[in-house]
């Protein structure tokens, strides 16, 4: 039986991260992947998701400045998206693996815990002195008559012509930004969601407004709405969804965006008392599981964090710390900012304002309209606005925005809020260029 320093499960982002840093400590290592090289991230998840949305944020930016100054908005040709979407990603996992032997051995193929650090891979056994869990998550699929027509978010975003008519289950970042797409690219598209509100933990005052700017493009979301069956249309044209409130329309694709779910169930671990749930593996405040030497970084981790790849390499460079610089410090969890690139976009960091402003005595809230900007009137932007929240101390603690570039505006407000600085010190010694952020809110916090 072969043995290893170390053995990461999952070649992903936080796979992928560790590898190259433990590799370059001249430690010997084993990856294990069973899927696509890469992860989710860089094959079908943010990366082609960002490509594609550099398309559709340009052309909804020119419905905006029809007639200010452009003759006409641009037109989506989704064909040849795709096309140069595929030309780009592709070849990116095979260009993984080949990196990943580079760096160490590779076992091709799922493993499963078969003593606390042994795994097997395809009946061949391998030992670890520490373990890496980062197999990530996959989409969950509901059930109901019907489902085995639905698609996942892998399938969009590969999808090689536009639905006539789109049906998404879900209000998460997948369904509002995938729904962005599609109609953006002439289909119309309907957004069914089973709550009463849509991207759950951003401030909802927000997602509310965002609702009505989509609302206005032709995308119909249906709030306390869940599917009961979907059919095949009797004249063989499309696709008939019936929801459990009694409602019945016709559709032509179906997107099940109802979340994603760790990979665990390959792993065996109840085999040697990894403990886990529904939301992933159980971890300490150092990442290890409860058993020693063995850990979990990423999404198929149970952290009370956002499940986004800045957070999963933030744990890789993490344990690499831990594991080779000897130090012993639990895990900060840091200040981290999300965003969900809709049009317009909305974007968070630090506290919610909801949370705020049910404590007034220690928080102060402020709302800024940036439409009245130099910057958003040149962009005919009327739905922007920018809440920022204060502790008692006057430090910046949380701040929202929704509007064309709000993941941007909320970058800049990230080192402020994690390093604890007041407002008379960011106005001291902070000077943003101009007439972006300080345009917007006036050149300080004030």
């Amino acid at each position: 039986m072969k043995k290893y320093d170390y053995i990461i499960l999952g070649t992903g982002p936080a796979g992928y991260k560790l590898a190259g840093k433990l590799s370059a400590a001249s430690k010997k290592i084993l990856a294990v992947e069973g899927g696509m090289f890469g992860g989710t991230c860089p094959n079908v998840g943010c990366e082609p998701k960002i490509f594609l949305e550099g398309t559709v944020h340009t052309a909804l930016m020119t419905e905006q400045l029809a007639g200010r100054g452009l003759v006409q908005p641009a037109k989506i040709n989704w064909q040849q998206l795709m096309q140069n979407k595929k030309a780009r990603f592709d070849s990116w996992p095979e260009e993984t693996k080949a990196n990943f032997y580079k760096l160490g051995d590779v076992a091709e193929g799922y493993g499963k815990f078969v003593e606390p650090h042994v795994i097997e891979v395809n009946g061949e056994k391998y030992e670890g002195d520490k373990i890496i869990i980062a197999t990530g998550a996959h989409s969950h699929k509901v059930r109901f008559p019907g489902d085995d027509k639905t698609h996942t978010s892998d399938d969009v975003l590969s999808l090689d012509n536009v639905p006539k008519r789109t049906t998404i289950i879900g209000g998460g970042y997948i369904s509002m930004e995938l729904g962005t797409f599609l109609a953006a690219a002439g289909s119309d598209v309907t957004i069914l969601v089973r709550s009463d509100r849509v991207l759950r933990g951003f401030y909802h005052k927000y997602t509310v407004q965002l609702v009505e700017a989509m609302e206005k493009r032709n995308i119909h979301i249906r709030l306390f709405s869940e599917v009961n069956t979907l059919e095949n249309a009797d004249t063989g044209n499309g696709m008939v969804v019936t929801t459990k409130d009694g409602s019945v329309f016709m559709t032509d694709y179906v997107l099940d965006a109802t979340g994603r779910i760790p990979n665990i169930e390959k792993l065996d671990l109840d085999h040697v008392g990894i403990k886990y749930s529904k939301h992933g593996i159980e971890v300490n405040d150092h990442l290890e599981t409860s058993v020693p030497g063995v850990y979990a970084i990423g999404d198929v981790a149970n952290q009370k964090l956002p499940k986004l790849t800045t957070v999963a390499e933030s744990e890789a460079n993490y344990i690499f710390e831990i594991f080779e610089k000897g130090s012993d410090a639990p895990y900060l969890r840091p200040t981290v900012g999300t965003a969900a690139f809709t049009f317009p976009e909305i974007a968070q960091a630090g506290l919610n304002p909801e949370v705020a402003e049910a404590d007034s005595k220690h928080y102060t809230v402020e709302e800024h309209d940036l439409a009245g900007s130099s910057l958003y009137a040149g962009l005919n932007e009327k739905p922007a606005k920018l809440t920022l929240v204060f502790d008692q101390d006057d430090r910046l603690v949380g701040a929202s925005e929704l509007s064309a570039t709000a993941a941007d505006d909320i970058n800049n407000f990230i080192p402020a809020i994690a390093l604890g600085i007041s407002r008379k010190d960011w106005e001291k010694q902070i000077v943003p260029i101009y007439p972006a952020l300080a345009d917007k809110v006036g050149g300080d916090l004030r």
